[in-house]
């Protein structure tokens, strides 16, 4: 769809020029003295450890940021190219717990990890594997082990990783190159995996992200670079100055991957909302949220790069709140562009717990975007006008020969709406939307089954996995 404006051209330059006066005269904190030393050596000023970065700079690594990349998957059929023409729609993220109606709320673990491992991998509507739950169960030295062995066996989309330290990501990549028996090289010419890396608005890169962006750029691989924006708490409260800190932190990361790799593959991101200024907590699929949504978007085509918008609900439970705000956020996402959506399904609590039947219903919403993002069928107008002339005034066309030959794929068919009347509704036990989803979610893991050549990777990283194991696995940085 043709991405939607609040704001004029020369007012998206405006807001650009600003966010490089941010950068240039008030600078970034980065705690990260490799970081800092690295910039420098491009042309920054520091003052201890806050960074200034000259215009020439960023428009240099916005010149050299491809514009355009593949996200390899170990099913080729599922290969995602992710340019500003791109519809790519992902799980939820960064879920520390996990909900479903027949245990409750709870820890994420690796039960749980798993099988939302094999509920995203059997609908085709979400392009990659999942991040979350957290599996608190796993210590954390070994957490990234497992969910790289459980996405790349139990799944055959493209892999997302947490960046959490040099030795974890390394680790990671091996894993990776020893599965999929990747050379070095072959590894490093495609992107084999993706993650996330968040500033700390306002106007802080720490250790974590700052070595997560540079790791991923030596290797290729992609970095979505994300800040958390919410206005009036970690953001101006204007729509305009949220979005300047945004763009400026998203600039700062920006920079320092292309000076670390020229070159390396990077999405532009935002996920700016508001705050709920009586409790402080987020909000998620407000106005506020779409129209940054809307003009992030715009800020991310003035520089010409891919991006990236995310949905969410800060709804406690699966329902009418919860529906809403998830689909206010992806409305808002499609109508600004955004070429990667995040968090499209199963957010709850502001992200702090992803949930079965919420991810069901969320996939409602999404595959329904996705039909209605197909391009409408053009037909011959001679037929449509004898379809027509073949019913009476006041008939009906359910039996036409135009409709008898359409009828079973003519519609969306709902994944869980239920369209009967109030009695049949009422005969076959009166559920509601979340119980239909219950349903749902048992039936996929029942019937799930394991992608073809799974049990052939598992085989060659189970003896990596183990050694990996007795080593001490790798502690995250802090």
């Amino acid at each position: 769809m043709t991405p939607q404006k609040i704001m004029t051209d020369d007012r998206v330059a405006a807001l650009h020029e600003t966010a490089l006066h941010v950068l240039e005269d008030l600078g970034i904190k980065i705690t990260h003295q490799g970081a800092r030393d690295l910039l420098v050596k491009n042309g920054a000023v520091i003052d201890g450890d806050m960074v200034r970065l000259g215009r020439e700079m960023v428009e240099d690594a916005i010149a050299t940021a491809p514009k355009s990349m593949v996200l390899k998957a170990i099913n080729p059929d599922r290969d995602l190219t992710l340019d500003q023409n791109s519809l790519i729609f992902t799980p939820s993220g960064g879920c520390p717990n996990v909900y479903d109606r027949l245990r409750g709320r709870r820890p994420g673990d690796a039960e749980s990890y798993t099988e939302m491992a094999k509920l995203v991998q059997s609908f085709d509507v979400l392009h990659k594997m999942p991040v979350a739950p957290e599996p608190q169960d796993i210590p954390l030295h070994e957490r990234h082990i497992f969910t790289n062995l459980i996405q790349m066996t139990y799944g055959d989309k493209p892999l997302g990783h947490y960046a959490r330290g040099q030795a974890q990501t390394d680790q990671n990549f091996e894993m990776i190159c020893h599965g999929l028996n990747l050379s070095d090289d072959a590894f490093k010419s495609n992107i084999w995996s993706s993650t996330v890396i968040n500033s700390n608005s306002p106007r802080l890169l720490d250790d974590t992200m700052a070595q997560g962006l540079m790791d991923y750029a030596r290797y290729q691989q992609l970095t979505i670079i994300t800040p958390f924006c919410l206005s009036g708490a970690m953001a101006p409260i204007t729509t305009e100055g949220a979005l300047v800190l945004s763009h400026a932190e998203a600039l700062a990361g920006i920079t320092l991957t292309q000076m670390t790799n020229a070159g390396a593959p990077i999405a532009y991101g935002s996920f700016s909302s508001n705050v709920d200024m009586k409790s402080g907590s987020p909000a998620f699929g407000t106005p506020e949220h779409v129209r940054l949504q809307i003009g992030a978007g715009q800020l991310a085509r003035h520089i010409g790069i891919p991006w990236r918008a995310a949905a969410g609900s800060a709804s406690n439970a699966t329902d009418a709140q919860g529906a809403a705000e998830n689909l206010m956020g992806i409305w808002g996402a499609i109508q600004a562009g955004a070429n990667i959506i995040l968090h499209s399904t199963g957010w709850l609590e502001g992200g702090l717990t992803v949930g079965f039947e919420k991810t069901i219903t969320d996939l409602e919403q999404i595959q329904s975007m996705a039909e209605l993002c197909q391009k409408m069928e053009q037909v011959e107008l001679q037929s449509v006008f004898d379809d027509i002339a073949s019913v009476q005034p006041g008939g009906h066309f359910f039996d036409t020969a135009e409709t008898m030959a359409r009828f079973a794929e003519a519609f969306y068919p709902p994944l869980v709406a239920d369209l009967s009347n109030h009695g049949t509704w009422q005969d076959h036990g009166g559920l509601t939307a979340e119980e239909r989803a219950t349903t749902i979610w048992q039936d996929c893991l029942e019937n799930y089954t394991r992608p073809q050549h799974s049990a052939e990777i598992e085989d060659r990283l189970m003896p990596l996995v183990d050694r990996l194991k007795s080593q001490g696995g790798a502690a995250p940085l802090t």
